[in-house]
């Protein structure tokens, strides 16, 4: 199994804590950018990562919050909706990232879930020359707002057949979008794809566009 690595990343105005798998010759490296209340341990996009390490596609997976920031918004649930705060979390990692030794010259993609994924297309826009691929598993797409038109990275929408709310407004979303896209609607799956192969399907169309748009040969 492959070993995961703890890392602290100092960013400008805070300390987050990450986990990061890094196969041998990694060809890119996808940054995860987890949803409402959750966190770098997110069973899902744990699961999600451990299969992109099969093919070769690195991962970082962090908290978005502090651990007292956290803990406020388990109790008001008002920091996972500030999409400013957590995009420019997210781009202040998408630049520490460059920095980083090991990792600076890979090529980056987004997997963004619920309201990480509007920070995800948020700071694809804003560091759009850097961000090569989005994906969005259940994505907020829409409260990215304006900065949907800005995206140039292909980005990749997968939501449940099941979850009527979030695909009217992935629905939306793709209508702001002016970068190659593509909805994908997994049969049979809820908002959080716990039915029986719906989250392999994730992976494995989140692994075919990394692969498509993150590999250099």
């Amino acid at each position: 199994m492959l070993e995961v690595e703890f890392r602290r990343l100092d960013l400008p105005d805070v300390e987050l804590s990450a986990d990061l798998r890094l196969p041998a010759n990694a060809c890119a490296l996808v940054i995860f950018v987890h949803g409402s209340g959750s966190g770098r341990l997110s069973p899902r996009n744990q699961y999600v990562a451990d299969e992109l390490a099969v093919r070769g596609l690195a991962s970082l997976l962090f908290d978005l919050l502090t651990e007292p920031e956290q803990r406020l918004d388990n109790l008001s649930g008002v920091l996972r909706f500030d999409i400013s705060l957590l995009a420019g979390r997210l781009i202040d990692v998408i630049d520490w990232v460059g920095r980083d030794r090991k990792l600076g010259a890979l090529p980056i993609g987004l997997f963004g879930a619920s309201t990480g994924a509007a920070a995800a297309m948020v700071a694809a826009a804003e560091r759009a020359s850097v961000i090569r691929a989005v994906v969005s598993r259940g994505g907020r797409t829409d409260l990215a707002g304006p900065a949907l038109t800005r995206v140039k990275a292909p980005t990749l929408q997968i939501v449940g057949a099941q979850d009527p709310v979030i695909l009217g407004l992935s629905r939306q979303s793709k209508q702001f979008l002016r970068c190659e896209q593509r909805l994908e609607v997994v049969e049979r799956a809820t908002h959080l794809f716990e039915e029986p192969g719906t989250l392999e399907e994730v992976a494995r169309l989140a692994g075919d566009w990394f692969e498509q748009h993150l590999r250099t040969t």
